[in-house]
């Protein structure tokens, strides 16, 4: 582990020496070093998982493939979303607009008395060990997604957002980082709160996003691949996060189809990581089969959720107005 990690920050250090370095300086921000640093760490994490998918992922889904790729130009648009989000540029956004603020309400906070709790000290001595403790925080965030999950399946305004990724019907291993970007937005602020309250230490968050991220793309995959009747219940597998995308299934409830932004929602398979979470909150559908993604609504009567990058976040918006109840929006 050690070895990986000075691995790591030697790549770091040098990608940030010779390209991020010149780069803030060219554009004026020769002030915010340290921050640019940082920033470089997560473009190689973004990098390794870029290379990761394309020499690992992708072999497996030629290899086993759920169905073939017949609409290509919209796996080429989740290609740029997955490089908007891992070479950096979404990240540049949170960093500009979203930090500063976030530092301020944070350091407030700690004004007030409210200081960090370190979730790690739980059990000092067991909890604390760097192994044990990166096991401890992925848990923890992967609960705070299964709930960040639902409400996005559960609220009719964050739905009219999130259906940016539902509406992908040719799902590969790019998928995952196919949302609408305030969707993204709103996820990573609650992350960056929780981060900050729990104390997690700034190298295991990174390597939290990063493992969960990579997950999510195998997840996504174009892959006919399930974990067995024990490992399902273990870990989520392909077959059964494509449940949670399947058409009439994944984002509905028993009771009342989500045919339009207005209608009550639900779902099943909800886990990011841990199909734990579903199985204790009575939201797991563990059916050994492989079905056809989208949405009910998109599928069977026409509703256009978009074809290219910007038409698909200029329609979320339009369902968000429209959710909130400025039906005129058009």
């Amino acid at each position: 582990m050690d070895t990986l990690i000075d691995l790591f920050a030697n790549a770091q250090a040098a990608l940030y020496e010779s390209v991020m370095q010149p780069i803030a300086f060219a554009v004026g921000l020769g002030n915010r070093l340290e921050d640019v640093f940082d920033g470089t760490g997560w473009l190689l994490v973004g990098l390794i998982q870029i290379a990761i998918m394309v020499a690992v992922i992708g072999p497996l889904q030629r290899w086993r493939p759920v169905e073939e790729v017949t609409n290509k130009p919209a796996v080429y648009t989740d290609v740029i979303y997955t490089l908007i989000h891992r070479l950096g540029l979404f990240r540049v956004v949170l960093f500009l607009l979203v930090e500063p603020v976030l530092d301020t309400l944070l350091g407030e906070l700690r004004v007030q008395g409210v200081g960090t709790f370190h979730l790690e000290d739980l059990w000092p001595g067991v909890t604390d060990g760097p192994l044990t403790s990166f096991v401890l925080y992925l848990v923890v965030f992967d609960f705070v997604n299964y709930w960040l999950h639902r409400a996005q399946h559960q609220w009719n305004w964050w739905w009219a957002l999130h259906a940016v990724h539902h509406s992908q019907r040719q799902m590969t291993q790019w998928t995952d980082n196919r949302n609408h970007l305030l969707d993204d937005l709103m996820g990573a602020v609650i992350w960056v709160c929780i981060a900050q309250l729990i104390g997690i230490a700034p190298t295991q968050f990174v390597a939290v996003v990063a493992i969960t991220q990579l997950f999510e793309n195998f997840q996504h995959a174009n892959l006919r691949v399930s974990f067995g009747a024990l490992g399902e219940r273990l870990w989520v597998s392909p077959r059964f996060h494509r449940l949670h995308h399947a058409v009439g299934i994944g984002h509905e409830s028993k009771s009342k189809a989500a045919t339009s932004v207005g209608a009550t929602l639900g779902g099943h398979n909800f886990g990011v990581l841990l199909p734990w979470w579903d199985i204790l909150f009575g939201t797991a559908n563990f059916d050994a089969r492989f079905e056809p993604t989208g949405i009910r609504d998109q599928v069977e009567q026409g509703v256009d959720y978009g074809e290219g990058f910007w038409s698909q976040q200029r329609l979320g918006i339009k369902r968000l107005m429209q959710a909130l109840g400025f039906s005129s929006v058009r």
